[in-house]
């Protein structure tokens, strides 16, 4: 699971190369991996926020979400987040991970990492 991940960036052999960031970069994919952790405790808003979450990125695991977002997203993703949430009750948590780490990422069970779905045009 964790290759379709680093192929996907364009990453044949992480180890090789100093620094996955400018890779990425110079690939021009301009997308961030983003985890998304929140602790809501009132049920209506955390459906909300859940429900909205699904147009980002994939859950993980409940009130987790993985999001490979590009900035443009990324800015409408936070706006959405922020308008939903009530800053003083509601705690929610945006992990930005770089593909080296995403590349290591260990999972035990359950889906495995977030990857952009490769698109073939005809």
């Amino acid at each position: 699971m964790k290759e379709s991940w680093i192929a996907d960036l364009g990453l044949r052999n992480p180890a090789n190369i100093r620094n996955p960031q400018s890779e990425i970069r110079d690939r021009k994919m301009n997308k961030k991996f983003i985890v998304i952790v929140y602790d809501i405790s009132n049920d209506r808003r955390r459906t909300k926020l859940h429900n909205a979450l699904l147009d980002f990125g994939s859950p993980v695991q409940y009130s987790v979400f993985e999001c490979l977002l590009n900035e443009k997203n990324e800015k409408r993703m936070r706006k959405v987040v922020s308008k939903i949430i009530r800053p003083k009750a509601d705690q929610v948590r945006f992990y930005t991970l770089c593909a080296e780490c995403v590349a290591r990422a260990e999972i035990t069970s359950g889906p495995a990492v977030l990857h952009e779905e490769q698109s073939i045009i005809v």
